[in-house]
């Protein structure tokens, strides 16, 4: 695919997936042994992407994502993104706090034949959740 096209479905990736919640494209997008890392942890395939994004938005059920930056080359797409939420559930195991929240990360995917095969976030969930947890 172009690097155009790549970048358009790293677009859709948070548009559809991440601030409209549509599990469908989830299924289209992620490729079935996609692997994403995360901080201290891998996740694979369709399923365990579901639950992870389940329990996160489970504890922040308002989180909507800007993308701040995109560039794309090859299979590659680097997407530089803020988040706001309101932390609301108890899902990461922290007692709801409501209080509002802002981060920034980074994710970095990598596409074949217009689907995420791999994928990288950086952004500090241990940091986010040490000051609810000192909140709560």
């Amino acid at each position: 695919m172009s690097d155009n096209a790549n970048i358009q479905l790293a677009r859709r990736w948070f548009e559809d997936v991440w601030n409209r919640r549509h599990d469908a494209t989830v299924h289209e997008l992620l490729h079935a042994e996609a692997v994403g890392h995360l901080e201290g942890a891998d996740v694979h395939g369709v399923n365990e992407f579901l639950a992870a994004r389940a329990a996160l938005l489970g504890a922040f059920p308002d989180l909507r994502v800007t993308l701040e930056s995109v560039i794309g080359q090859g299979d590659d797409v680097v997407v530089r993104w803020s988040a706001t939420a309101t932390h609301r559930g108890a899902d990461l195991g922290l007692a709801p706090s409501n209080r509002a929240v802002g981060f920034r990360g980074i994710s970095w995917f990598r596409f074949a034949d217009g689907r995420i095969v791999e994928g990288w976030d950086a952004w500090n969930q241990g940091g986010l959740l040490a000051s609810l947890q000192a909140v709560a």
